[in-house]
């Protein structure tokens, strides 16, 4: 449909050629919002058409606003001129008509192409490719508070960005090898006894994590200890044993020794499980999965082609390194001098491999802001080494999530579980769910019946739809490049900025919707749409509602192009609020005017529509009944 702006923008033109003989271009037309001390919808500027017209700015707007009002389109209702600017007040009839549109668009607020455009000759089938990296997890320990930003942050991005017509590829790079991972596997060889997930009754991954804290503990002891025999702490840290052990670990890795790889094979397939069970739970997906141990060797291999051109240097020790210095950074390392390889090698080989699977015309790499140096040297890497996507990577940088008593840290277990967070959240929406049923089946047009005879199961899949959306909207409602607070209690709230309320409002709606249909006696909610646009009044709640919906294609488009999901919470959360105050000032089902009952009916079939699709882009289901 075409929106308002795009009518007023053609309408305008015609006028100003037939007024002044003018060919205006479409940058000319420049529209706003009317300012709230003035009656109307939307102001025209008129000042690019002084000049042309030699009149005062006044007259000009007054002349246009006349012709608008007298060429037969029935949009302008009425205008108010004030100097240079032409308020409009748009018909109801537009409004009623925007509103069968929204209706009738299955598709509403989704796109075909990225910025409306076909670039490159990519059309329909062909769409343009956006690679979105995220999770990134490490298999040493479970998914925390700070992985559960990340995956809602990239898979609403993705769900996002397919929506502005983009060609979406999810996908993960599992950090699967290197010192830490070693670490884990050496502290479940000395400490573990054997234990298996089945033998303990643990998730693999956090079965993992736990020795990895245990680690760390024992690690400090012999620091602790060499440090009261008289060397420095620094001293003690490289030759604590079982760091040298670690050390030695991970050269036998490299080296394909058969038993460590082994181990290494084993625990990890016990992780990834674990994973598993929490990306299901917590509502996201990968469409590609890279993992480190097969990505470093390539990132290897171009390091040595860079030594062999020149690109890098070798150092008396054996380390390869790459200068910087002219770039306005320092050195970086990219091989240990024991041929051991770091993060940016292996990422190197992964952004090698990728392009080489897909037609990537945009990398997004959805990693939090404490990387932002590491990103910058990967682009200055990759295009020194010749790849032509080199500078073209994104680093969507996001702000860390912290918490009342400071940040979290794996090794000392002080960390927020995923897992647990999300058992919290289910098992607090449910106990909250308890004291709102009365207000529920108090809603004097809705169906008071609503949770009568549901079943437990019923019951617990509203308690995990409610309490994920809590904790996806608390999370994605921030600007994503803050830090965050995050606070479980305020999150669940049922009232305020929050995801329940949000679903609560669906959830109203739609036993409205249930009502009207068991009253009228249809299978379905039939005839909604058989609403006339002449002779009808609008009510200012009414109008701004419908206003509201037609907003809707905007905020994505936004939200796309700032890569925030955060736009579409806050857009959401006005709609619902918007609903509220109609719902409370204007009767639908006992309304006795069959026409104004049938445009509340649309209307309000529309929020839950938009409402509904605003929420999947953020990942968050809806609850029919709540």
């Amino acid at each position: 449909m075409n929106s308002l702006e795009q009518q007023i923008t053609s309408l305008a033109k015609a006028a100003v050629k037939s007024l002044y003989g003018v060919e205006a271009e479409d940058s000319q037309i420049q529209l706003q919002k009317t300012r709230p001390e003035f009656e109307g919808n939307i102001t025209l500027v008129v000042f690019p058409f002084v000049k042309a017209a030699r009149k005062a700015p006044a007259q000009v707007a007054a002349e246009i606003g006349d012709k608008l009002m007298a060429d037969g389109s029935g949009l302008v209702a009425k205008y108010n001129a004030v100097q240079g600017f032409l308020n409009l007040t748009i018909s109801d009839a537009f409004w009623v008509n925007q509103l069968k549109a929204i209706d009738a668009d299955e598709n509403y607020g989704r796109f075909k192409h990225p910025n409306g455009k076909c670039p490159n000759g990519k059309c329909e089938n062909d769409q343009m490719l956006m690679m979105v990296e995220y999770s990134s997890p490490n298999t040493n320990k479970p998914l925390h508070l700070g992985h559960v930003r990340n995956n809602l942050l990239g898979y609403s991005i993705a769900q996002i960005q397919e929506a502005n017509g983009w060609k979406v590829v999810k996908t993960n790079i599992v950090n699967d090898r290197g010192i830490h991972i070693c670490k884990s596997m050496l502290a479940w060889l000395k400490f573990g006894n054997g234990e298996t997930p089945e033998s303990s009754g643990k998730k693999g991954d956090h079965l993992i994590g736990d020795y990895y804290v245990r680690f760390d503990k024992e690690y400090k002891a012999q620091i602790a200890e060499l440090m009261a025999k008289g060397m420095d702490e620094e001293t003690a840290k490289r030759e604590a044993p079982l760091m040298l052990e670690a050390q030695e670990m991970l050269r036998k890795w490299e080296a394909n020794d058969p038993e460590i790889r082994a181990l290494w094979a084993k625990m990890n397939e016990w992780v990834y499980a674990g994973f598993d069970e929490t990306y299901r739970r917590m509502g996201v997906s990968f469409d590609k999965i890279y993992y480190e141990s097969n990505t470093y060797l390539e990132g290897k291999s171009e390091v040595e082609k860079g030594l062999a051109s020149g690109v890098f240097y070798r150092r008396e020790d054996g380390s390869v390194w790459a200068d910087l210095t002219k770039d306005g950074l320092d050195e970086k390392l990219l091989l240990r001098s024991d041929g051991t390889s770091v993060y940016m090698t292996q990422d190197i080989g992964t952004a090698k491999l990728r392009f080489q699977d897909y037609p990537i015309d945009k990398m997004v790499y959805v990693v939090g802001n404490e990387q932002e140096y590491h990103f910058k040297v990967l682009s200055i890497l990759l295009d020194r080494l010749g790849f032509p996507f080199g500078k073209e990577l994104v680093h969507f940088s996001y702000g860390m999530v912290e918490l009342p008593n400071g940040k979290m840290k794996s090794r000392e277990g002080t960390v927020v579980d995923a897992d647990d967070l999300m058992d919290k959240m289910v098992a607090d929406a449910k106990e909250i769910s308890k004291d709102k049923v009365h207000t529920l089946r108090s809603f004097p047009e809705g169906d008071k019946n609503t949770l009568q005879g549901i079943t437990d199961a019923e019951a617990d899949e509203i308690a995990r739809k409610v309490g994920l959306g809590a904790l996806k909207y608390f999370i994605l409602k921030v600007d994503p490049r803050k830090n965050m607070l995050f606070n479980p209690a305020e999150s669940i709230d049922f009232n305020g900025n929050t995801g329940p309320f949000i679903q609560y409002t669906y959830a109203r709606i739609r036993s409205v919707l249930r009502k009207s249909v068991s009253d009228s006696g249809l299978s379905g909610e039939a005839g909604l749409s058989s609403v006339s646009d002449s002779g009808l009044s609008l009510d200012p709640k009414e109008l701004s509602l419908i206003q509201r919906l037609t907003e809707y294609p905007a905020m994505v488009r936004a939200a796309g192009d700032e890569f925030s999901p955060a736009i579409l919470c806050n857009y959401a959360y006005a709609l619902a609020c918007d609903f509220n105050s109609f719902y409370h000032d204007l009767s639908i089902l006992n309304e006795p005017d069959e026409q104004k009952k049938s445009l509340r009916l649309l209307l309000s079939a529309n929020v839950a529509k938009v409402l509904r699709s605003a929420m999947a882009l953020l990942g968050i289901e809806m609850p029919e009944r709540m």
